[in-house]
């Protein structure tokens, strides 16, 4: 059987608990946060004041940590380009089966939307954003797309994803941490819930590896190998500025994170560990003998990456983002 027939044939199967998927996580639309929950009200007579507030409070907020919002908030204002890519995967189909995985992928894409309207309103209120600036960005990311190694395969993006929404949740969590940290409590329930719905879409990606993992072994450990000799790379690895070369502005953003401790190397390799944990890769039997040699590299990769991490120096040079109003 060709590769795509046999992901086509376990797509399906792990497709018949869609809706279990949907109702365990996802949440319903009418009792979910909604951007204006959190942001003052225009129709209030005191809009003005409560902005006012805002922007006294993010004038306290230090500059790597606006780059890093505005890199976080680009990277969720992106969404275009991650449910475009996953809608084209191998067993995803909104034409002829809109109420199977294409019913996941425009659920998700739902909730995901609200954190690149919440984080975008506040910087635009902030009053410390070149929001041109900024949009300009966020236009370059959309039109240049990015390029993840998981081509159509499902088994690879469902790693790439239950990785990257780790990730998100790690980046945002310890952005509510810090807002909290410079007395932004408003800035900090943002974060949170936000990272609390990253934390929640995780746990599905995970668990459809899960699932996957239990019938087609093989073929998932391959694939889990194959993206992690890769090496997971940012949705936003594409980001530039206006006169910038493409991803060169990543490099700049990626080093803030690092010197404010949002997102570092030992992140990345806690995330794997905590998936190879998650999907309990030790234990798996029933392997051919590329699974069993996967399976190996795979367990003894991160006190690889541990050795090169320890080498590796924070970045100390700092850079001067057009995104930030002077």
């Amino acid at each position: 059987m060709e590769l795509s027939n046999l992901r086509l044939e376990v797509m399906k199967f792990v497709g018949q608990k869609i809706d279990y998927f949907f109702d365990e996580f996802l949440k319903p639309i009418e009792t979910n946060w909604q951007p204006s929950d959190f942001l003052p009200d225009a129709t209030n007579e005191n809009f003005f004041q409560e902005v006012k507030l805002i922007q006294e409070n993010a004038r306290e907020l230090p500059y790597d940590y606006i780059a890093v919002l505005i890199g976080d908030t680009i990277t969720e204002e992106a969404l275009p380009t991650y449910e475009s890519w996953l809608v084209d995967v191998v067993g995803i189909d909104q034409v002829d089966e809109p109420n199977g995985w294409a019913k996941w992928v425009r659920g998700w894409t739902a909730e995901e939307n609200r954190h690149g309207d919440l984080l975008n309103k506040f910087l635009y209120l902030s009053g410390r954003v070149n929001m041109r600036a900024m949009e300009t960005s966020t236009q370059y990311l959309i039109a240049d797309g990015f390029d993840i190694g998981t081509g159509r395969d499902p088994y690879r993006n469902f790693v790439y994803t239950s990785f990257q929404e780790l990730a998100t949740n790690i980046s945002h969590r310890r952005t509510a941490t810090l807002a909290k940290k410079y007395n932004n409590n408003l800035l900090s329930k943002m974060c949170g819930v936000i990272a609390s719905d990253e934390m929640r879409h995780a746990k599905a990606y995970k668990t459809f590896i899960s699932n996957i993992f239990e019938v087609d072994p093989s073929e998932m450990m391959l694939a889990f190998e194959d993206m992690m000799k890769k090496k997971i790379v940012m949705p936003a690895h594409f980001l530039r500025e206006s006169g910038v070369k493409i991803g060169q502005t990543f490099s700049h953003f990626s080093d803030a994170a690092q010197r404010l401790g949002v997102y570092t190397t030992i992140d990345y390799i806690e995330i794997m560990e905590s998936l190879l944990d998650e999907w309990k890769i030790s234990g798996i039997t029933n392997l051919n003998d590329a699974g069993e040699r996967a399976r190996d590299y795979l367990m003894a990769l991160p006190n690889r990456l541990r050795r090169v991490a320890e080498r590796t120096k924070v970045p100390t040079l700092e850079y001067e983002f057009s995104w930030i109003a002077s």
